[in-house]
């Protein structure tokens, strides 16, 4: 796919979580919590593993997906009773991956690095047993947070157009809502975390 060939890998050196895990991972296993042991859980761009580390814990059985061969590679390495693929989401996932489909799809500060999210949201979504979930975390992005960062000019700082591989989409409740429903999902939930409320 197109999108793959232009892929910069990230470059994960280790099996931790990021800074971010600190402010998104309790509210994702918050959302998570009525899982039982055995439930099926897909990462969609699962990095190094570390997320999925944190269900696997749970005894839940955890695919993740990314393009990254250094995080598939620790992915692997640190959580061996995981499936770890090197490939990214598209509406015949569970064709490429010959899996059922999933309780939950996890996808955790992704979607705002994709070229083509509708593929992305359409995969999550193909890969969802009826009544399944998606959580998903991405920077928001409103109308508060936009003109603080213009306010204090850092903008080119907050989204550096020389990150290789960085944000290209800058998403808030609406636009981000509008993808999903787009996708087929129903009952949007947003929950806010992070250092500073509204930002």
């Amino acid at each position: 796919m197109a999108h793959e060939l232009n892929y910069q890998d990230f470059g994960y050196s280790k099996a931790e979580g990021s800074h971010m895990h600190a402010h998104f991972m309790p509210q994702v296993l918050a959302f998570a919590s009525g899982l039982q042991p055995g439930a099926r859980i897909l990462d969609v761009g699962c990095g190094n593993g570390a997320a999925c580390g944190e269900f696997i814990k749970r005894g839940c059985q955890v695919v993740g997906l990314d393009l990254s061969e250094q995080g598939i590679a620790i992915a692997r390495q640190n959580h061996p009773s995981g499936r770890f693929e090197l490939m990214a989401a598209d509406e015949d996932v569970l064709n490429q991956l010959n899996e059922a489909p999933f309780d939950l799809v996890i996808s955790t500060e992704v979607v705002e690095h994709l070229y083509a999210p509708r593929a992305w949201a359409r995969g999550c979504f193909m890969a969802l047993k009826p009544g399944g979930s998606l959580i998903c975390s991405t920077p928001y992005h409103g109308y508060v947070k936009n003109l603080l960062l213009s306010l204090a000019g850092k903008w080119d700082t907050h989204a550096d157009p020389l990150w290789d591989g960085g944000h290209i989409k800058l998403w808030s409740r609406k636009s981000l809502g509008r993808l999903l429903s787009e996708a087929g999902f129903e009952d949007l939930s947003f929950k806010g975390v992070g250092r500073l409320p509204w930002l």
